[in-house]
């Protein structure tokens, strides 16, 4: 058991939290960026699904990723279920534009 005496004092909890907290501000940063990424790339999978008649989800291809995702999740120490939730919000996400893209209503990017 960590003693008073050990405790760090206010100031350094202060800059403790504010390291912390700047770490996970640039997490987040490289989170949105790799998201914008990704969903330009499934924007191009969408103009090319709707240039070949193809339907907007692929529930086979979702089943693999949510499986890998799991995998990865699992490897990494992340929750797995979480991960899976994760993953089922960006899908959904994606096959919105899909369906978008496929009535000439392309999304923004």
């Amino acid at each position: 058991m960590t003693s008073t005496a050990d405790a760090p004092g206010p100031e350094g909890v202060r800059a403790e939290l504010t390291r912390l907290r700047g770490s996970i501000d640039n997490i987040d940063a490289a989170l949105v960026h790799l998201l914008a990424e990704r969903f330009k790339r499934t924007q191009e999978v969408g103009r090319l699904k709707a240039a070949a008649h193809l339907p907007p989800a692929d529930p086979a291809r979702e089943e693999r990723q949510i499986a890998r995702l799991r995998a990865l999740a699992d490897e990494a120490g992340l929750d797995p279920v979480f991960a899976e939730k994760f993953l089922g919000f960006v899908i959904a996400e994606v096959i919105r534009h899909h369906e978008r893209i496929a009535a000439g209503d392309e999304p923004a990017t």
